[in-house]
């Protein structure tokens, strides 16, 4: 029967059949019936006769879904977003006793992944627009180890020159300090610059309407350029910024290895950068440097004075009279034990002031998080010792009557009194001063000479304050008290109802 004929002998007979061979040669050559050899020659001309695809039509075997396929189509119309593990959750309940992967696979089937948008890219004149964005990299260093650092890019559309450098963090001081030097690198301001939805950038989006922050606005309106938000999820709109990340992977990081951060910023800038200026661009075809001459008279001038980039906030001086940063400690005065400062962080430098915003104390930057102390000598204690206690005594009379003969029972009967006394300063720095006299008062009454003392007291009857409560109080005690809430009464609106009435008799006598 020609049905029992396997593919190879069909083969054959259909060769030999072409070749000339009759019916009868041809089955007594492969052996087989005349009638077998009619039976497959009848069969193929049949299917020749028909539509042939190449594309064997696919047999899918029955599946333990077919029975829940209405229960998907349903779920999936009300939830078009629905996870595979929620969707596998739905059916089990509903009597589904199949696995996971088998809903995964019939998701992805039903609800494939959406076709992206072609994208054409758009090209800007001379000094019309710039880019600028982040992207974090984990670079293993010879000397500090493995550590996440962000990669700052700025590039100039028309001539793709760029300003890129490796920064510890991605928050508001570093953003505008590397735009600055960004600006100054490429010798001006592209007037508009992209952003993508950083917190530094835009505070939110009321709809499709980016709310920007302030303070950068500021920054923007001080070299006179425009921030422009792009569409939340839309990083391709950013291309000629995110683009060179790539290459900054494959051609800087690649194949290279670097001691530290500095190491990797010096090699950039001085060696990385240089080339890639002069390198012929993949889109323009030509080296960006060349291109940036043409571009550089179109750029914004930059500003006679630079924005202020230096950070500043307050700290609070502990018992050890230094101020954390970054987990690094800055010693100041040990007269100001107990205070909150005003701390002015700049690039390279920490300057600390006075509550009066003199300066007391100037340091060199340590690098972020290497748990180091730069110390003063002249900060401390032992630097002034013949007026070390009349200075003390000093800020204990700060704190009340009491406070003297406290300082001086603690000297006398205690051996390191002086250094006791300047950790009951620092208390300051956790406890209300008023909650600091209490404790004072009570250790005196009882004749408890000793920081122990204090520390129990407080502990005991007292509550720590927040950093902002702490800054409010040193605002508080700095404003006159001309000026203090407290000194000006609320006010009566009667006693201002005749200069209603006087508004209106004048109203009348002009009308």
């Amino acid at each position: 029967m020609a049905a029992r004929v396997s593919d190879e002998l069909r083969t054959e007979i259909m060769r030999r059949l072409y070749g000339g061979t009759s019916f009868r040669r041809i089955a007594r050559a492969v052996d087989v019936d005349r009638k077998t050899v009619a039976k497959v020659v009848e069969a193929h001309q049949i299917q020749r006769g028909q539509f042939h695809c190449s594309l064997a039509p696919e047999v899918r075997r029955a599946s333990l879904l077919d029975p829940h396929q209405q229960q998907i189509d349903d779920l999936l119309g009300r939830y078009p977003d629905l996870t595979a593990v929620r969707l596998h959750e739905e059916l089990s309940d509903r009597g589904f006793k199949g696995g996971y992967t088998i809903v995964r696979e019939r998701l992805r089937v039903l609800r494939p992944k959406p076709v992206c948008e072609p994208v054409v890219r758009f090209e800007t004149g001379p000094g019309v627009q710039a880019q600028m964005d982040y992207s974090p990299f984990d670079i293993d260093f010879t000397a500090e180890g493995r550590l996440r650092v962000n990669a700052f890019s700025y590039i100039l559309g028309y001539s793709r020159r760029r300003y890129l450098r490796f920064v510890d963090f991605q928050n508001f001081t570093t953003t505008i300090r590397e735009h600055v030097c960004a600006f100054e690198h490429l010798g001006g301001v592209a007037t508009v610059c992209l952003y993508d939805s950083m917190k530094v950038v835009v505070l939110c989006w009321e709809g499709e309407q980016p709310v920007y922050n302030p303070r950068f606005l500021a920054f923007c309106f001080h070299y006179g350029y425009r921030p422009w938000a792009c569409k939340r999820r839309r990083p391709r709109t950013k291309g000629k910024v995110e683009e060179p990340f790539k290459y900054v992977v494959q051609n800087l990081l690649n194949g290279r290895t670097f001691t530290s951060r500095e190491d990797l910023n010096t090699f950039t800038r001085e060696v990385w950068l240089p080339k890639v200026d002069h390198r012929p661009h993949r889109t323009t075809k030509r080296p960006p440097i060349e291109l940036w001459q043409q571009e550089r008279p179109h750029l914004l001038p930059l500003p006679e004075h630079p924005y202020d980039t230096a950070e500043v906030f307050y700290r609070s001086v502990g018992p050890e009279w230094h101020v954390p940063y970054l987990q690094n400690l800055y010693s100041v005065p040990w007269t100001r034990i107990g205070q909150s400062l005003p701390v002015r962080v700049t690039q390279t430098e920490l300057i600390v002031y006075s509550p009066d915003v003199g300066e007391i104390a100037r340091h060199v930057l340590a690098p972020p998080g290497r748990g180091e102390k730069r110390t003063n000598p002249e900060h401390a204690p032992g630097a002034d010792e013949p007026r070390r206690y009349e200075l003390l005594r000093e800020r204990f009379a700060e704190l009340g009557e009491q406070g003297p003969p406290f300082l001086e029972g603690l000297v006398r009967n205690r051996r390191y009194g002086k250094e006791e006394a300047h950790r009951v300063l620092g208390q300051l720095a956790t406890y209300e001063r008023e909650d600091l006299i209490a404790a004072i008062d009570r250790a005196r009454r009882y004749r408890a000479y000793s920081l122990t003392a204090i520390e129990r007291i407080l502990a005991a009857q007292a509550q720590p304050r927040s950093p902002l409560a702490a800054l409010a109080r040193e605002a508080a005690d700095r404003i006159p008290p001309a000026l203090r809430e407290e000194s000006v009464p609320p006010r009566s609106g009667a006693e201002y109802l005749h200069l209603h009435n006087q508004d209106h008799d004048d109203d009348q006598e002009t009308s």
